[in-house]
């Protein structure tokens, strides 16, 4: 087990997905779990604040690993994980919906059951409550205004502006909600390239290995 923690727009996604490509392991990105409940209460009109109602429609999402995909990744319900779950109105609701122990505690159940075999897994909390015991646990950071740029260019040149909000408010609630971490790697991805990113990963992991 492989896990990659680190706050939004740090570059855990890509990060993630390329080191289980090059290793040959599935891949669960954990935050999409979060975004799923977030999507599905705002489709049914139900209070982000509203733990208990959040909590029930955790308990009620299906979700998989596909393993006739490489890597193997995480389907929703029996499907992809849709455009939606990037959406403004999902990013602006989803530290709210993340917030709650109640959800929590039934997303890292579901976490530990799909990672249990093993594979790269990326989240806030996946080294220090999901995971703590993981081959190789990776706290991977940013600039914030990296961050932020980064991550309004994957949601489509959204307003940078709107962007650094939800990021602050993102790390507001993961100093409240999220245990802090002492990594086996801690890199800062300001200025290195996803392939170097890779390569670092790599290397720590053959030497975690070795010691084994």
């Amino acid at each position: 087990m492989i896990a990659i923690d680190g706050p939004a727009g740090s570059g855990k996604s890509t990060l993630a997905r390329r080191l289980a490509l090059e290793l040959d392991l599935p891949y669960l990105n954990t935050g999409l779990m979060y975004r799923a409940v977030t999507l599905e209460a705002i489709r049914r009109g139900v209070d982000p604040d509203d733990g208990a109602a959040l909590a029930e429609i955790a308990r009620g999402l299906r979700f998989e690993l596909d393993r006739s995909t490489r890597p193997p990744e995480l389907r929703i319900e029996g499907a992809p994980p849709s455009p939606e779950l990037r959406s403004p109105e999902v990013e602006a609701l989803v530290s709210r919906v993340s917030r709650h122990p109640e959800v929590r505690g039934i997303l890292r159940g579901e976490q530990r059951r799909l990672g249990h075999a093993g594979g790269v897994v990326e989240g806030r909390d996946i080294g220090t409550v999901v995971f703590p015991d993981a081959t190789l646990r990776v706290l991977l950071t940013a600039h914030p205004e990296e961050r932020a740029a980064r991550r309004a260019r994957e949601l489509g040149e959204a307003p940078l502006e709107a962007v650094e909000r939800s990021i602050e408010a993102r790390d507001r609630e993961d100093e409240r909600n999220v245990p802090a971490l002492e990594p086996d790697l801690e890199l800062d991805s300001t200025a290195l390239s996803p392939d170097r990113v890779l390569e670092l990963v790599l290397e720590a992991l053959r030497e975690r290995i070795g010691e084994a």
